[in-house]
């Protein structure tokens, strides 16, 4: 009874800290998902399933926590995901490819690691 009590509260002050710290200093997704340009089969940027580790700003958590909490969802999310992956792996860094769609499906698993 005390127990629950305690990890009753004790976790939502958990996870305030985090998301917190999250969105001040940013995060690193480490993710194994098919990632790349909507592109026709063989180009060297098609979807395929690749192992992907990336920082990711405090304004990317922002958007991620902020997704279910404006009824976006966890469909809003991976569509977050997907853009900010895009541009920061692809689109080298905003100055090639905005008009070919990212695709990021098949989402093996994603670990966020907040420092």
């Amino acid at each position: 009874m005390i127990d629950e009590a305690v990890r009753a509260r004790w976790q939502p002050l958990v996870r305030a800290r985090r998301r917190t710290r999250a969105e001040a200093d940013g995060f690193v997704l480490r993710t194994r998902a098919r990632f790349g340009f909507a592109a026709p089969a063989g180009s060297p940027d098609d979807p395929r399933v690749r192992l992907i580790t990336q920082y990711l700003s405090g304004e990317v958590a922002r958007k991620l926590f902020a997704a279910p909490d404006t009824g976006g969802g966890e469909q809003q999310q991976p569509v977050i995901l997907a853009r900010t992956l895009g541009h920061a792996c692809f689109r080298d860094g905003g100055l090639r490819a905005h008009y070919l769609g990212i695709a990021f499906t098949d989402v093996e698993f994603a670990d966020f690691s907040i420092d």
